[in-house]
This record gives C-alpha cells, structure tokens and sequence, in this order.
C-alpha cells in the first residue's frame, strides 16, 4: 500500500510540475525535468536526512519513469483540459496529502519519534512544490497566505499520532491524508490562511 502511494503521489506532483512548464512555456526537456524534481524533491530529501542511501529513486528507477511518463501525458492531455489553474491546486493538494503521510511513514519505519516523524513528513510533501516553484520563477506556494504546510502538518502530525497510539496503519492512513487533503482544499476554496505577522 504504501509503494503505491508513493508512486501515485509522486506521479500526482509530476503533473502539477509538467503544468507549471506548461504555463511557464517551456520545452519538452524543460517540463520533464520540472516534473521530476516536483516528484522526487520531497522524498528525496528525507531520504538524505533519515540516512537511508541510496534513496528511493536510486534504488528503485521506475519513480524516474512514472515521473515523466506522468509529464508526457500531461502534455498530451494539456490542449483538452480547461481550467488547467484549477487542476494544478487540485494536483498539488493531493500530492501534499499522500506525501506528508508517507513522509511520516517512513520515517516512523526508520526508527524516529512522533515529531520528527511529523517533520519529516511534512518536508516530504512541501519540499517537491517549493523546488518547482523556485525553478519556475514563482513565490512558493508554501509562502503564500493560503494554508498550505499547516495542513501537511495537521495530516502528518495526526497520522504519526494514530500511529503511536496503536491504531490501524490502514486508518490512520486514510485519517491522515484526507484531513490534509480537506484542509489544503478549503483553503484554496475559501482562501484560509493563518494571522499574517504585520510591524
């Protein structure tokens, strides 16, 4: 269950990466590689800070080709999908979501507490979209006033929570995700934010 987490979230962040090419214009190289580092950006920095070398990508390739066969398709699919700002909030979201959880999950695999568990779980899924937009010439999402890194933490935090105190790993899962995912949702739905620091 959780490889094909994996797989479909790093596939899911691929797409948001191949469609901020897409709105940047650039070429075909441009969006595959925009998209694998979205994909892969996360995971493999966790990987890197929980020690665990090689990581993910090096040791298993098919993450690479999932990466780019999900930008070949987005490009493919591009010219017949309107409201193409829409789905890439909605693709992001729902990469945060798997991501933050299987971030915690394998950190929880690799032997740490609950809160860096969190942590790890949440670098998982911001890191990817802040590479992505950095290399695209954009303000991070993650630095927006949008919730956005709060509810990878809500849906990390809760998940290694569920975890600790003995609760199904299928559960606290799904808990996990779908708490992150309705979070990062209404967000963008109803523009909710935390209090902005002003001096």
């Amino acid at each position: 269950m959780i490889t094909l987490i994996d797989l479909f979230g790093v596939a899911v962040f691929a797409i948001s990466g191949a469609l901020v090419a897409g709105r940047k214009q650039m070429d075909l190289f441009g969006v595959i590689v925009l998209a694998i580092v979205t994909g892969i950006g996360g995971g493999t920095l966790r990987d890197l800070l929980l020690g665990s070398i090689p990581v993910f990508w090096v040791h298993d390739p098919v993450y690479i080709l999932v990466a780019g066969g999900a930008a070949i398709l987005t490009v493919v699919s591009a010219p017949f999908l309107s409201h193409r700002q829409n789905l890439l909030l909605v693709a992001d979201a729902i990469g945060l979501a798997f991501f933050c959880v299987l971030g915690a999950a394998k950190a929880l695999e690799a032997g740490t507490g609950p809160l860096i568990a969190m942590l790890m779980g949440v670098m998982t899924g911001v890191v990817g979209g802040l590479i992505r937009d950095l290399l695209a010439g954009e303000v991070p999402l993650v630095l927006r006033r949008d919730l956005y890194a709060t509810a990878a933490v809500a849906g990390a935090g809760l998940f290694a929570l569920l975890m600790t105190l003995g609760i199904s790993p299928t559960i606290a899962v799904w808990v996990g995700m779908l708490t992150a995912l309705a979070l990062r949702l209404a967000a963008i739905r109803w523009h909710w934010g935390l209090p902005v620091f002003r001096i």
